[in-house]
């Protein structure tokens, strides 16, 4: 990453600004020559054609750059100007690949060796800026959208007030003011109503972290929940927590009994032991059983994006051997072992009717997929637009899932692998999955989900800056930038992202991972491969028929059409 010095202003990275007669090539849009500028954070060029094609790249979602310079031998101080047509010519020039996160490719064939290797370098330095008060939604300012608006609309005060119509079980505790005790948890959590603040101290110092078990879901139909934390510090004596072993002992009502969801395999839980880690013993932890379910995180996901990708991307294997990569990618393994352990949890809930806590390490990463997920399958709410909304929020946001670390690189990076995990976008995966198998449970369709995916890995917004609470409160990141959610939830815009086969289903969703359930997702990982355009069209003649039959069930109903032409993508 590039450390930024205090005292040095972005533009000083950027060796030339403005180079003319540039040609853009892109995905289904033909070449477009015009002028490039680069800017403190985008990328843009202008056409001086007709059509005034224009491109707006935030140079955030730039994930690699390659480059390659021709005719350099003898050549270098060779420029000339061709007459005819005013072009500027080089003995030399450039043609720069950009890869981005959103996994688009592009290229800009640049006149001139000076010019494209100051560009390329100019890019480079601005795209991997370490600092995050110099990333662009720290100066974004629409004009039809505030600071304040979108960021209070999920709190945890909310959520409490909605689970006390339900049950008087649980009460909402700052013992975590000003991220005294744990700083990737938020000022205020939901935590069993008979430990006092005291005793959640002596707990956060057992648990990895300081991520103390707290509430994370209530399932109304069986008034049973889902918990999450992190792994007790139990180490290789076996240390024990009175406090910790009280609390999950009073989250059990009289004659129930509970699941401890280990994200790790049995081995790595025993091998966390010897380094000071552990597990919840069936010795102090009566009536909860521990099931480890192994959960794939880190490095491991990162490489099986990174051969996806790829495989996506070559288009001149024959299909044989592009399923043979797609399958050594081993994504859609990882997609089913989330989506089978999170139903595993929410059959807990529901058929036998136990309430359930998840950890892993951590409890930052597989730990929210699985809470995320099971509440998805279990709770009609979180499958609306406004919902899901809430869920990122309190179970990835507030949850203290790390961002900023996660999303730093995508799937081209020459970056070595540090901390780098596509953890949320195999939520994503997971979610669009359900969709499909479910194609009326869902308020949103798949463009809100792409739309999340993007804006997590580069955005205008502030929402998924920074990597828990405490550091978003430090650089007032709620003051100081604006919300995705007031974007989204603005009339115009929400529109687009509305599925027009939704019809609420109170169920719960059981989805299939059976081999032949689970598809690749052609909409965000073929999309700049294959054209949209026959699926646009598709969702287009639905969207037409959707609202006819509207019309003909409610004939004085004025209500406009719910999704803009070609909005929807699968």
């Amino acid at each position: 990453m590039f450390l930024l010095p205090a005292a040095m202003e972005l533009s000083e990275l950027i060796e030339t600004c403005k180079v003319d007669n540039v040609l853009l090539s892109r995905p289904f849009v033909q070449p477009v020559k015009g002028t490039l500028c680069v800017s403190s954070h985008h990328l843009l060029l202008s056409s001086r054609a007709g059509d005034k094609e224009e491109l707006w790249l935030l140079i955030r979602n730039i994930d690699a750059i390659e480059k390659s310079v021709q005719n350099l031998s003898g050549l270098q101080s060779i420029k000339f100007v061709n007459e005819e047509n005013g072009d500027r010519s080089a003995g030399s020039s450039g043609i720069i690949t950009i890869k981005c996160k959103d996994l688009c490719v592009m290229s800009l064939e640049i006149p001139g060796m000076e010019e494209c290797l100051n560009i390329a370098k100019s890019l480079e330095a601005l795209s991997s800026l370490e600092s995050t008060s110099h990333m662009y939604p720290f100066f974004y300012r629409p004009m039809q959208l505030n600071l304040q608006e979108g960021w209070d609309l999920f709190t945890p005060e909310e959520q409490f007030t909605k689970l006390s119509t339900h049950t008087d079980n649980w009460r909402l505790s700052y013992v975590n003011k000003d991220f005294a005790v744990c700083p990737t948890y938020p000022d205020a959590v939901i935590v069993h109503r008979s430990i006092d603040d005291a005793a959640l101290k002596t707990i956060a110092a057992f648990r990895q972290g300081g991520r103390f078990p707290v509430f994370s879901y209530y399932h109304k139909k069986t008034g049973m929940v889902i918990m999450r934390s992190s792994q007790p510090l139990t180490g290789a004596n076996g240390k024990r927590c009175k406090e910790d072993e009280h609390f999950l002992a009073a989250v059990l009502q009289p004659d129930k009994k509970g699941y401890i969801i280990d994200t790790r395999s049995t081995q790595a839980a025993h091998q966390a032991k010897v380094k000071g880690g552990g597990f919840e013993s069936k010795t102090n932890y009566h009536n909860w059983k521990r099931l480890h379910r192994s959960v794939e995180r880190g490095r491991v996901l990162q490489e099986s994006l990174v051969k996806l990708v790829d495989a996506c991307n070559d288009q001149s294997n024959s299909i044989d051997r592009w399923l043979s990569k797609l399958e050594a990618s081993k994504w859609l393994t990882h997609v089913k072992t989330v989506l089978t352990t999170a139903c595993l949890a929410a059959q807990c809930i529901e058929r036998e009717e136990a309430s359930v806590l998840i950890h892993g390490s951590e409890g930052r990463d597989t730990t929210l997929q699985l809470t995320s997920l099971a509440q998805i399958i279990l709770d009609p709410d979180c499958r609306t637009i406004g919902g899901f909304q809430a869920l990122i929020e309190r179970e990835w946001l507030q949850a203290g899932h790390p961002f900023q670390l996660r999303c730093a690189t995508s799937a081209y990076s020459h970056a070595k692998l540090k901390q780098e995990a596509p953890i949320f976008l195999i939520f994503l995966d997971c979610c669009w999955q359900l969709s499909c198998q479910f194609p009326c449970s869902f308020q949103f369709n798949e463009h809100f989900l792409i739309t999340l995916f993007e804006h997590a890995y580069a955005s205008c917004f502030g929402t998924f800056l920074c990597n828990n609470e405490k550091e978003r409160f430090t650089l007032n990141v709620k003051e100081q930038t604006i919300s995705i959610w007031a974007r989204i939830n603005s009339p115009s815009e929400r529109k687009q992202y509305v599925n027009p086969l939704y019809e609420r289903n109170s169920l719960a969703i059981w989805p299939s991972v059976a081999p032949q359930s689970l598809q690749l997702w052609q909409g965000l990982f073929l999309r700049w491969i294959r054209s949209p355009e026959h699926r646009n069209e598709a969702w287009e003649q639905i969207n037409h028929i959707m609202e006819h039959c509207k019309r003909k069930a409610n004939p004085t109903s004025t209500e406009p059409s719910v999704i803009k032409e070609g909005s929807a993508r699968e």
